[in-house]
C-alpha cells in the first residue's frame, strides 16, 4: 500500500529547517520530531523558541551555511516562506540534490495523514478560532494534534501532538497561497478581506483563491463561515459553479450568525447577546438546540463570530455541547490576541496581533467597552507593501483613535526603498484633524508615553511581535 503524506517520508529521516524559530516552523519542527524523525534547524535570530526547540533535543544553528547541513546531513529540508533570495543553505541543498519542501508543503503532508482535518482559515481571527475549536475537541477527549499561529497556555506551545490520527486542527494561512496545499475535511473561513497584498492585488484575487481553497475540501466535507460576509459568498458562489463544472456536487455549508444578523436558516447562532464590563455573552444554540450560556473572557463582538465558528467546527468532528461551552467559557486568548500583560505605572497594558487596518478597527472598538480612563494606541504597521496599497484604509480606521503613537514599519521578508513610513500616515491622520505621533526610536516613544499616561489608562499596543515585546518590556519596568 502507497504510504499517504508523512508516512510517505522515509522512516528514521532527518529533517532540518531553514528558519526554524519561526512561529509556525518551530512549531511543525516540534511535530516532526513526534512523529519520529531526526530534527535540526537554522536560524539567524536565537530566541526563546530556538531556545525550547534546543531542550527537546533539537539541533540549532545560528547560522545559515552550508556547513551546517554537511555536518547534520538532512534527508528532506523544510525552508519558510521568508528566506531570501541567495540563501547559502538552500543553494547547497539544491546542488546535493536534497528535497526541499516549502513550509506549506510540509503542512500540507501533515494533513493528508489525518483521518478528519479541520484547517481554520480567514483574514483575521484564525488563531483565536482554531484555539478554540483544539480546546473544545481535547474537552471532548478527542485527542487531536494541533497546528497553531501562536502560543497556548493550555497546551504550553504553538503546537499539540495527538495520540493518534484521528483528528488534525490547523490554521490555513492564503499567504503565497499556502492553504492550496492543505487537504480538508472541514473548512472554515472567518472572513475576507484585502490582504498579504504583495500576492493578490486585489480584493477580488483574494475571493478567488478562497474559492480554490474550499475546492481542495473533501467530497463529503463541512464549510464553516458566517452569516453576513459578503466577500465569502462570492467565494462560496464560484466554489460551487467550479464544482459543477467538474460534475462535484454542492459545498455542504455551515452557516454561523449572531441574532441580529438574520439568522433565517442559520446553523449556529448567538442569542440573547449582552455585554459584561466589556465582555460579551450569550446563547449558544446550534442546529436548533440551546448548547448552554457563553460568557467570554475576551472582548469584542468579533469574538462572538469566532466562537460560533469554533462551536461548529468543533461540534461537527464530534464534540460535545457541554465541553464546547464550557471550553469557550474558559478561554482566555492565545497569546498575543488580546493578551493583558499587566501594568506599568497605574495603566493596564494589552497587546495584540492587529496590524491590518481591519482588525486593528475591530480591536480598538473592543477595547473601548473594556473599563478605562483614556487609551493610548501604539501601533505599527507590518511589510512595506500592505502599508503602502491599504495606506488610506489605515488612515480611516486609526483617524478616530484619542491618542495614536506610531513606530516604523516592520517587515521581515522586504527591503525598504524609502517609499513608505509610519510617518506618513500619522501626518496624514493629524492633517485630517485626528492626534497622531510617529517614533523612529522605541525609547522616544516610551518617554513620550510617560509624559501621556495617568494611573487608570489603557495602553493597547498593536502590531507584530517586534512593538509587542514593547508589552513586556514596559511591565517588567514598571514593577
Amino acid at each position: 500500500m502507497e504510504l499517504k503524506g508523512i508516512d510517505g517520508l522515509k522512516e528514521g529521516s532527518r529533517i532540518y529547517f531553514i528558519g526554524i524559530g519561526g512561529i509556525s516552523m518551530s512549531g511543525l519542527a516540534i511535530l516532526a520530531q513526534g512523529y519520529g524523525f531526526t530534527v535540526g534547524g537554522s536560524d539567524m535570530n536565537p530566541s526563546e523558541r530556538t531556545e525550547e526547540l534546543a531542550s527537546k533535543g533539537i539541533k540549532i544553528y545560528n547560522s545559515q551555511v552550508e556547513s551546517n547541513l554537511i555536518e547534520f546531513q538532512p534527508d528532506y529540508i523544510v525552508k519558510t516562506a521568508a528566506v531570501l533570495p541567495g540563501n547559502a543553505e538552500v543553494a547547497y541543498a539544491i546542488s546535493n540534490g536534497i528535497r526541499i519542501f516549502d513550509r506549506s508543503e510540509f503542512l500540507g503532508l501533515i494533513t493528508e495523514s489525518y483521518e478528519k482535518v479541520i484547517n481554520i482559515s480567514g483574514t483575521h481571527g484564525k488563531t483565536t478560532t482554531t484555539s478554540m475549536t483544539s480546546l473544545m475537541l481535547i474537552g471532548s477527549m478527542k485527542d487531536p494534534t494541533v497546528h497553531l499561529g501562536a502560543e497556548l497556555t493550555d497546551f504550553g506551545g504553538t503546537v499539540r501532538m495527538g495520540g493518534n490520527r484521528e483528528v488534525l486542527v490547523s490554521e490555513a494561512c492564503e499567504f503565497k497561497r499556502s492553504f492550496l496545499q492543505f487537504r480538508s475535511t472541514t473548512a472554515a473561513i472567518t472572513n475576507i478581506d484585502h490582504d498579504h497584498v504583495d500576492c493578490y492585488p486585489t480584493l477580488q484575487d483574494v475571493i478567488d483563491v478562497f474559492a480554490k481553497f474550499l475546492d481542495k475540501l473533501d467530497d463529503d466535507g463541512y464549510v464553516v463561515v458566517t452569516y453576513r460576509d459578503k466577500n465569502i459568498v462570492k467565494s462560496l458562489s464560484q466554489a460551487d459553479e467550479a464544482r459543477a463544472k467538474a460534475g462535484r456536487a454542492p459545498l455542504n455549508i455551515v452557516r454561523c450568525a449572531r441574532e441580529d444578523d438574520e439568522p433565517a436558516g442559520a446553523d449556529f447562532v448567538a442569542r440573547n447577546i449582552g455585554f459584561d464590563g466589556g465582555l460579551p455573552f450569550f446563547d449558544l444554540y446550534g442546529k436548533g438546540e440551546f448548547m448552554g450560556h457563553v460568557s467570554l473572557r475576551i472582548p469584542g463582538k468579533h469574538n462572538i463570530d469566532n466562537a460560533l465558528i469554533a462551536s461548529a467546527c468543533a461540534y461537527l468532528n464530534g464534540a460535545d455541547a457541554e465541553s464546547i461551552v464550557k471550553a469557550l467559557n474558559a478561554f482566555g486568548g492565545a497569546d498575543g490576541r488580546y493578551t493583558y500583560k499587566g501594568q506599568y505605572k497605574g495603566c493596564d497594558v494589552v497587546v495584540d496581533y492587529a496590524h491590518h487596518p481591519t482588525a486593528a478597527k475591530v480591536t480598538i472598538e473592543a477595547a473601548q467597552q473594556m473599563p478605562h480612563g483614556d487609551m493610548i494606541v501604539i501601533f505599527q504597521p507590518l511589510t512595506f507593501n500592505r502599508t503602502k496599497l491599504l495606506f488610506e484604509d489605515y488612515v480611516e480606521k486609526l483617524l478616530p483613535c484619542k491618542k495614536i503613537l506610531f513606530s516604523e514599519i516592520f517587515s521581515d521578508r522586504e527591503i525598504n526603498t524609502g517609499e513608505i513610513s509610519s510617518k506618513d500616515i500619522s501626518d496624514e491622520i493629524n492633517k485630517r484633524g485626528g492626534d497622531s505621533e510617529f517614533f523612529a526610536d522605541k525609547d522616544d516613544l516610551v518617554r513620550r508615553l510617560d509624559e501621556l499616561i495617568k494611573p487608570g489608562d489603557l495602553i493597547l499596543i498593536l502590531g507584530p511581535e517586534d512593538i509587542r515585546a514593547l508589552g513586556d518590556r514596559l511591565v517588567e519596568s514598571g514593577k
